[in-house]
């Protein structure tokens, strides 16, 4: 039966994740193929897509497009470009509900100003929320508060005082105390 459907038929798979600025220079990227193979091939896609997709209205809602064989599906904000690149044959939907995700998640990591400032000063959170999303290409998961919570935890500092915790923070930090005495 597994021969029947390949792994690339039952998941959907992402080319690249950019934040561009904007002036179309880079924020945050992520590329999983190897359709872009220098640094020279990928700036140039990046300055194509976004002379593309600049005067569109992407800010209220994700805008789709088709640009040499792939759909992007992006959004804007303040000064901050968000686009996710899939093959030609990807699902709208899914690749939609990836940005969303990406878009939901930095709200909540920078506490709703996202901004280029902002986003600089928070590159880490930023790249490990790119990292929870998508790994190789693979879409692991799209729920915001979902990947929140992971990078969260993965980024919190467990000397901090238990005043200055988030929540998520407070609770990993009681769930690692409670495993270590029941392990003693």
């Amino acid at each position: 039966m597994s021969g029947i459907f390949s792994s690339r038929d039952s998941c959907p798979e992402v080319k690249n994740i950019l934040i561009l600025d904007s002036e179309g220079k880079r924020v945050a990227v992520k590329y999983y193929s190897d359709e872009w193979p220098t640094n020279s091939a990928r700036l140039a896609f990046e300055k194509s897509l976004f002379a593309k997709t600049l005067k569109s209205n992407a800010r209220t809602e994700a805008e789709i497009t088709m640009f040499d064989s792939n759909i992007v599906i992006y959004k804007s904000v303040q000064d901050l470009h968000f686009f996710i690149t899939g093959g030609d044959d990807e699902n709208e939907l899914i690749l939609a509900n990836v940005l969303q995700g990406l878009f939901d998640a930095t709200a909540l990591l920078l506490r709703n100003t996202i901004d280029k400032r902002e986003a600089l000063e928070n590159l880490d959170i930023i790249f490990l929320c790119i990292d929870e999303l998508v790994d190789q290409g693979t879409i692991l998961e799209t729920d915001a508060n979902i990947l929140a919570g992971k990078v969260a935890i993965q980024n919190m500092d467990v000397s901090a005082p238990l005043s200055e915790q988030t929540i998520s923070q407070a609770l990993a930090t009681a769930r690692e105390h409670l495993t270590k005495s029941l392990l003693k």
